[in-house]
């Protein structure tokens, strides 16, 4: 037996959400029995919690799209019990039982091994937010951005991706605006951001089709009115990565950015991407992405704290990151 958080719809419309004790017999087929020893809290994670259809179709559910463990039992020869992996993306917490548990059973083909240099509680403080920031800051420099040779704005930088996106710039040499509706410079600037912008204060008229170059690129989290106006402001030949819609999935601008300034703008996927890129990315965020704040920059909760900090996410009053400690 095992303890899991779960969703349930007593009745149409209703979410609830309790731990319960399950036995492993219950989970979905898969090649990887894995003991998870921490997860992470993401907004997609929340929304699934809420009973968001479009992130969740069928209730009872786990969430928990990050889960980091050992494995226990495995039918391939690429894992054996006690190999430490990562897993996320694909459909883990979505409509498969997620890391939201004590084990999860998955297909051989979402895990990716633990690097070396980074610890299975480590590796959650990043989770698919860093893993997703990761992603866009490698898209960034593969692109042409160079530090020293124009800005960099992060939008929503004091959420899950913000925030290891503004950390792993900082590290990189580049000079990180850091946009926020939260008063909370201090952080921000602890992380190594240059400039702390208000989100009240960024938006500017819609009417105007491009407005003066101020980025040399950006990492957008936030989508709707936010990316529209970090594209007009982006300078020639910048690149733009969208990675999110916590503010709006809608986007409405000319292409002047495009092909007046030949502006970038390339979507960042983190649930659907190879196992080459997995591989890559994870490499980067232990070696040349790794920041010194790592450790300071997640919260860890147990189990029965979960319920309290998807509500404070759902709320827009989280911080940082927050680890689900789960042995």
């Amino acid at each position: 037996m095992y303890r899991s958080f779960v969703v349930r719809e007593p009745r149409k419309g209703e979410f609830v959400r309790s731990i319960e004790e399950k036995d492993t017999w219950d989970l979905p087929a898969g090649e990887l029995l894995i003991r998870v020893h921490y997860s992470s809290l993401n907004y997609k994670d929340a929304l699934s919690a809420k009973g968001n259809r479009g992130v969740t179709r069928r209730y009872p559910h786990t969430p928990g799209i990050d889960a980091a463990g050992v494995v226990e039992e495995s039918t391939v020869a690429t894992f054996h019990p006690g190999d430490q992996v990562v897993v996320s993306g694909y459909d883990l917490g979505m409509n498969h039982p997620g890391g939201f548990a004590e084990y999860v059973r998955v297909p051989a083909a979402w895990a990716v091994r633990l690097p070396e240099a980074l610890t299975l509680k480590q590796s959650m403080m990043l989770g698919t937010a860093g893993f997703t920031a990761g992603r866009c800051v490698e898209m960034l420099v593969r692109q042409g951005c160079v530090p020293g040779e124009g800005d960099i704005l992060v939008t929503g930088a004091t959420g899950g991706v913000g925030s290891t996106s503004v950390a792993m710039l900082a590290k990189l040499g580049f000079a990180v605006t850091a946009l926020t509706g939260k008063n909370e410079p201090a952080f921000l600037l602890e992380l190594g951001a240059r400039e702390v912008l208000a989100r009240g204060k960024f938006l500017r008229s819609r009417k105007k089709m491009l407005l003066p170059e101020r980025w040399a690129g950006v990492v957008d989290t936030v989508g709707g009115e936010y990316l529209e106006t970090a594209i007009k402001e982006t300078r020639y030949d910048g690149v733009v990565t969208s990675c999110g819609n916590a503010a709006s999935g809608d986007l409405t601008l000319t292409v002047y950015p495009f092909i007046i300034r030949g502006v970038r703008l390339i979507g960042i996927d983190s649930a659907r991407c190879s196992l080459a890129v997995r591989e890559r990315i994870w490499q980067l965020l232990a070696t040349e992405y790794r920041f010194s704040q790592l450790d300071h920059l997640a919260s860890v909760i147990t189990l029965e704290q979960l319920d309290g900090a998807i509500q404070r996410m759902l709320a827009g009053s989280l911080l940082g990151r927050v680890v689900v400690q789960l042995i």
